[in-house]
């Protein structure tokens, strides 16, 4: 087993898919320079840097989950965004070499305190939750006048177009069409079954708020361990737009709660209640809802995770070629709108409905 872990789908940590960057690599992106911390993130190989001491973040992305062009999309919205003042990274150079492209960025300031966190770890406490809302809302504000269009399609993409959509079935055989990898992982798999069983009952409480909803581009992976963090427990710096695309505000807050607060790997999946309080009044201490998103956040919330997930699927199925992992990657389509469902799950809904 390698040195370098992975975080995987589950708890516990794997070998990596994408083999780790070494000094002689990222000094063929950067010029002279030394790794001095690899991320255990699972999707592609990062770490931080120093060149001529200066601290960098440099990715690297197999051209079958990113191209220079995918990356452009996002290197705009981030560019648009400092240009307002958001405290967000600088995109400093993007190097194309074979089969891979690079991605070199700022550090950053702030500590990273979450760098070791799993996917839906909470917040240390209800201070940094009221912080992340806070700085969620400033970044909505701050991409109001981003006009650029949906991404292209590409795997690990967080959009909102199948369940934005007033008619999902059709919005679904256009992105099927779309990622013909996917239609063939769903091949074997009860995909219309759960969909009409599990999703759809959600959608139809959505669908009438969905008119009222504006488009923004968004963030779409809002967990504690993509922020910095200064010396008073405030956001600092947001990190990695690699899932962020055109949804809208709602879908972005959705996400937050999502990611943060419903702790999906443990035993029971406990909910962190006053995270979710802190979370939603942080945030609109900054920028209310409409009465519309307002509505629409708690039938919102239980589909939030399921495009992702099938673009998980397309990425396990048809990049990495892990049949375990493409089947996690399933059962969270499904599994996770199912627990709203449920007693937990509508205690959620319930608890968000009465903040907004």
């Amino acid at each position: 087993m390698s040195a370098h872990l992975a975080h995987g789908l589950g708890s516990e940590p794997v070998e990596p898919d994408w083999p780790p960057l070494t000094d002689a690599e990222v000094t063929a992106v950067t010029g002279p320079a030394r790794v001095v911390w690899r991320s255990p993130r699972p999707l592609s190989a990062a770490a931080v840097v120093v060149r001529e001491e200066r601290r960098l973040f440099v990715k690297r992305h197999h051209v079958t989950v990113r191209t220079p062009r995918g990356l452009a999309e996002e290197h705009a919205f981030l560019r648009h965004l400092r240009e307002r003042g958001a405290p967000v990274v600088e995109v400093l150079d993007l190097v194309e070499r074979g089969e891979w492209t690079y991605e070199v960025h700022s550090a950053g300031t702030g500590r990273d305190l979450y760098r070791d966190a799993l996917s839906w770890s909470p917040f240390l406490g209800t201070a940094h939750a009221r912080s992340a809302g806070e700085a969620l809302a400033r970044l909505h504000l701050a991409a109001a006048d981003f006009a650029a269009p949906r991404r292209a399609p590409q795997p690990l993409v967080a959009s909102f177009t199948v369940f934005a959509a007033p008619d999902p079935w059709a919005a679904l055989d256009t992105y099927l069409s779309e990622r013909p990898r996917l239609a063939t992982a769903l091949a074997d798999l009860p995909w219309r079954e759960d969909t009409r069983r599990v999703l759809l009952p959600h959608h139809e409480r959505l669908a009438p708020h969905l008119p009222a909803l504006g488009p923004l581009w968004t963030h779409n992976d809002w967990h504690a361990s993509n922020l910095l963090w200064d010396e008073d427990g405030e956001v600092a710096t947001v990190l990695d737009f690699g899932m962020s695309d055109r949804t809208t505000a709602v879908h972005d807050l959705a996400t937050a709660l999502e990611r943060n607060t419903v702790q999906w790997l443990d035993p029971g999946r406990p909910v962190q209640e006053e995270h979710a309080i802190a979370l939603l009044r942080g945030y609109q201490s900054v920028r209310p809802l409409t009465a519309a998103e307002s509505k629409a956040l708690p039938a919102l919330l239980p589909l939030v995770h399921a495009e992702f997930a099938l673009s998980e699927l397309d990425y396990f199925h048809g990049v990495t070629r892990s049949p375990a992992n493409a089947r996690l990657a399933y059962e969270y389509y499904v599994g996770h709108a199912e627990w709203f469902a449920g007693p937990a799950g509508h205690r959620l809904l319930e608890l968000v409905a009465a903040q907004v």
